[in-house]
């Protein structure tokens, strides 16, 4: 599927620059993206204050990778057809001969395929996600920005149009469940990557979610088909044998849907959105930005956030500030908070690497999750999902708090709970990647 490459707020994801690679960690076949019409928009100047620890934990984002076409129109669990529908995918490591040694890696909502540029201390040979051993795939999900399907996209009943406006999906790209962004994905394992099953699929966040849809959808054997005995007549294993979930719970939350919602309503309030028709060649940037600064206080925690910034004030010209213009008094609309400074420059980078309708949509696909709806609820959703799963959650988290995991870990009927211990809250799973690595690394040398 072809992408129209239309303002800043998609720039440097478009870049054909290639990601630096993490040590000797180069993905597999990968191709890259160009788009060389377009300047890169700078960020504004970052916070004083050594925030390293609070930034944002993505490294350099583009569309790089292979790609994976859907033969016919994707049915969507909307009843919709998706034409052309579209993976970006990455892979490294070898598979063997028996195309079982592999490893599902799904990334959180603004992630992309290119897994060495966000979990990288954790890809390598010898380490957690081990390229000496695994055949690992990370792809971006369906409704990204990052080379799959979504508003950024060509519309085949639009292409041909005089503008790139007229040419892509924009608003019009049709509403996406998690599981449609699952099934996809298990197209592209089986049917494309030709693999016999997937030893462990793990994910943080929204990546999370689709692990426990992956579950639900390919962990539970199909004993009713005559073809599915192994020689013995013992079961085969299920396409998916285990899981790990991370920070999130076996359904999106009123607490969550609200803080999407709250970080929506940022976008739809930029008069840009247009009322509903927003063009995506004049995207509404100032409300993505604030977006974006709603969810980087919902990732952290206020001990995070006390110990890096404090009351800390910026200052700028390198001279005591007067008084009379409210600079100097530590409080007042003109005081230059170190907390306000890293904020408005999280929100402003952030606009060269994402676009709102895209924020807007995926948003609402995270809200999609519930593992049983339509499946008689969420306990008989999991209860014939009999593969190991270790359900990993974060002891700060206050956007996906501990309770959830402890719930889904009791969902599974052979799950077990590990718990993170950080300050650093949602984004513990990227930010505590000792802890993290040693959790998966066991649960991966305990199960088949």
């Amino acid at each position: 599927m072809q992408h129209r490459h239309y303002a800043s707020s998609i720039r440097t994801m478009m870049s054909s620059t290639v990601p630096t690679p993490i040590e000797d960690i180069i993905p597999n076949n990968t191709t890259t993206t160009n788009n060389n019409n377009n300047e890169d928009v700078e960020p504004t100047t970052p916070p004083t204050t050594d925030s390293s620890g609070m930034d944002d934990e993505y490294g350099t984002l583009t569309s790089d990778g292979q790609t994976y076409t859907h033969p016919t129109p994707f049915p969507l669990e909307s009843g919709h057809h998706l034409p052309n529908a579209t993976l970006r995918y990455m892979t490294y490591g070898t598979l063997n001969e028996t195309k079982d040694n592999v490893l599902v890696v799904c990334h959180a909502l603004t992630g992309n395929a290119s897994l060495h540029s966000w979990w990288g201390d954790l890809l390598g040979p010898g380490k957690v996600f081990d390229t000496d051993r695994y055949f690992v795939v990370c792809a971006n999900l369906l409704g990204s920005c990052y080379g799959s399907s979504g508003p950024v996209s060509v519309d085949p009943d639009k292409e041909g149009g005089s503008s790139e406006e007229e040419g892509v999906y924009g608003i019009d790209f049709p509403d996406v469940s998690v599981r449609d962004s699952v099934s996809l994905q298990l197209c592209l394992l089986k049917d494309h990557l030709k693999l016999t099953s997937v030893k462990a699929v793990i994910g943080g966040s929204f990546g999370g979610m689709q692990a426990v849809e992956f579950a639900a959808q390919a962990g539970v054997v199909d004993i009713s088909s005559s073809s599915s005995s192994n020689k013995d007549g013992s079961a085969p294993p299920p396409f998916i044998r285990s899981v790990i979930p991370i920070a999130c719970g076996a359904s999106h939350t009123a607490w969550q849907i609200a803080v999407g919602e709250a970080q929506r309503q940022a976008i739809y309030a930029d008069p840009k959105w247009r009322g509903g028709k927003p063009r995506v060649d004049d995207p509404a940037e100032m409300g993505l930005s604030v977006a974006r600064q709603i969810g980087m206080i919902t990732y952290r925690t206020s001990v995070g956030y006390e110990n890096k910034f404090g009351r800390g004030i910026r200052n700028e010209g390198g001279d005591d500030d007067d008084d009379d213009d409210g600079e100097g008094k530590g409080y007042g609309s003109n005081t230059k908070w170190e907390v306000k400074s890293y904020l408005n420059y999280q929100g402003t980078k952030f606009l060269t690497r994402f676009d709102p309708i895209t924020y807007v949509k995926l948003t609402e696909q995270m809200d999609s999750h519930d593992v049983g709806r339509n499946r008689g609820g969420k306990a008989a959703a999991l209860s014939g999902v009999n593969i190991p799963a270790l359900v990993l959650g974060i002891d700060s988290d206050v956007l996906y708090p501990l309770g959830e995991q402890e719930e889904l870990a009791g969902l599974f009927p052979q799950g077990r709970l590990g718990v993170v211990r950080s300050d650093a809250g949602h984004d513990g799973f990227l930010l505590e990647g000792g802890q993290v690595s040693k959790f998966l690394g066991e649960f991966l040398d305990g199960v088949d």
